[in-house]
């Protein structure tokens, strides 16, 4: 059983004349309607829920593993690595990627619905005009003309219509947000396949260069073996040393090319468009060590899917509010004025004049629970909200210390390796002197090269690493994004 609201009707139909507000009938028509609002304004406070604090989270003081200061500028933290092709590949992406441009128009379409939210609280005026020619078998034929305004307004009591508005709004500052967020995720992911095609490129050169070194040495195990110095056997495993090192090397071009696409995506071009610009190897881009950190509540702050959170909390709570409002009466006021002529010439000149207004009270008296149904959805979505937001701090205090532990621990592990790499570099040569002296056998030359080629690579690779925790951490710190002024409704909504 679905029982309909009550509705109560307080209309007058009068003829308009030089004293049509003064007449009894529309004075007694309007005293009704004050009565009615002023009779339920004492109820308007009552349904408006108090707007709660956000969620509790732990928040630590400071970092574990760094010193808290005053934070650099972060919006273009691509810069600190001094690399020009790097920051003109972010500022590229930036400006030209599809689904950056997909989430701006999101933001758009959110503040354009919050717009259209606005102009609901606001009264409405319409105009409208008709004609007529009739005619009879005993009577001349004759014409009509009409035109008319009408006017409406909902008085918006208990707040429902601007709690509306506001979940709109929270909605806009969200979809800001997210923007906001998807700039930093885009620059960081730039970043790190910049890093990563420079690591590539870098190992890809130590292949070349040890291929060399190894193709000298077998052309002189083969030139002992010619000598009857050696056997055959050396000359072999030399053989297979320069085979292994040249196998890589179709590997390494085939990863290089896959991340010179993933870049010239990431931009808004074709895959091949930037393999040209990317083909010459160039140094793994590195930032400076010393990176003054905000604390970690201002860290938050910056963030913007945090900032997303927190919208979505106001627009959660806004909803709870229109859902409170929904189960208290509705107003509406209305009116109209029409003149009436038998010519087009005599609507402004002795046309027959009608106005009526008309004021409208409703009240869901039973509706089998569904509007306290639908204020527990809304206060359980609320609590989704929130808990959304303690589990969005939580993660992002995580990003942070992860991107400090692995900086601490790749800046060590780099200073060993290249220790090991000067150590193998060395050992190589004095190991090919020797051998070519006959003081040592091939195999300890075979195992210098090996040794020096993995060291080389694995500096390389931690010289990525390193550089892919700075892009870790400056995202994590919410950098590569600047707050710009939101396109805000008027003050002045639904005010009429």
């Amino acid at each position: 059983m679905k029982a309909k609201p009550v509705v109560c009707t307080m209309a007058a139909m009068l003829p308009l004349s030089s004293s049509f507000l003064h007449q009894p009938q529309v004075r007694r028509s309007a005293a009704a309607v004050l009565l009615a609002v002023a009779t339920l304004a004492s109820q308007a406070a009552s349904a408006q829920p108090d707007s709660p604090p956000l969620p509790a989270a732990a928040v630590p003081s400071s970092w574990s593993q760094a010193s808290s200061a005053a934070p650099d500028t972060l919006a273009q933290w691509w810069d600190k690595f001094n690399d020009a092709q790097l920051s003109a590949l972010v500022t590229l992406a930036l400006q030209a990627n599809p689904s950056l441009r997909k989430a701006e128009a999101a933001l758009q379409q959110a503040r354009a619905l919050r717009d259209a939210k606005q102009g609901s609280l606001l009264p409405s005026l319409s105009a409208s005009g008709s004609a007529q020619r009739s005619q009879t078998d005993s009577q001349a034929a004759t014409s009509s003309f009409k035109a008319g305004l009408d006017a409406s307004w909902e008085p918006d009591l208990f707040g429902g219509k601007r709690a509306g508005l506001d979940a709109t709004e929270a909605d806009a500052q969200a979809q800001q947000a997210t923007l906001a967020d998807a700039q930093v995720s885009l620059a960081a992911e730039v970043a790190l396949a910049y890093l990563q095609l420079r690591g590539e490129q870098s190992q890809l050169t130590i292949a070349q260069t040890n291929l060399a070194s190894q193709q000298e040495t077998l052309q002189l195990t083969d030139w002992r073996a010619q000598a009857g110095l050696t056997t055959s056997l050396e000359v072999e495993q030399a053989r297979t040393s320069v085979e292994q090192t040249r196998a890589e090397i179709p590997s390494l071009q085939a990863s290089i090319a896959a991340s010179q696409h993933s870049l010239a995506v990431l931009t808004g071009q074709a895959p091949t468009a930037l393999t040209e610009q990317l083909g010459s190897a160039g140094p793994i881009p590195s930032a400076p060590e010393q990176l003054a950190l905000a604390f970690p509540a201002d860290t938050l702050r910056q963030r913007p899917d945090v900032r997303a959170e927190e919208a979505r909390i106001a627009a959660a709570l806004a909803r709870v509010q229109v859902a409170d409002a929904a189960r208290y009466p509705s107003f509406s006021i209305g009116g109209s004025l029409g003149v009436s002529a038998l010519t087009l010439a005599g609507l402004t000149n002795g046309a027959s004049v009608l106005g009526s207004l008309l004021a409208s009270v409703s009240w869901p008296v039973f509706d089998g629970g569904a509007s306290a149904a639908t204020l527990r959805a809304q206060q359980a979505a609320l609590t989704q909200a929130q808990a959304s937001y303690q589990s969005t701090v939580l993660t992002a205090l995580k990003d942070v210390e992860d991107a400090l532990a692995a900086l601490r621990g790749h800046r060590t592990r780099l200073q060993h390796l290249q220790s090991a790499a000067t150590a193998a570099e060395l050992a190589a040569l004095l190991a090919q002197q020797r051998y070519a002296s006959g003081l040592i056998d091939f195999q300890t030359v075979l195992s210098t090269q090996r040794t020096l080629l993995s060291a080389q690579n694995s500096v390389a690779s931690t010289l990525t690493d390193l550089g892919t925790d700075h892009v870790r951490l400056y995202k994590a710190l919410g950098g590569g994004w600047q707050a710009a002024p939101s396109s805000a409704p008027s003050s002045s909504a639904g005010q009429p």
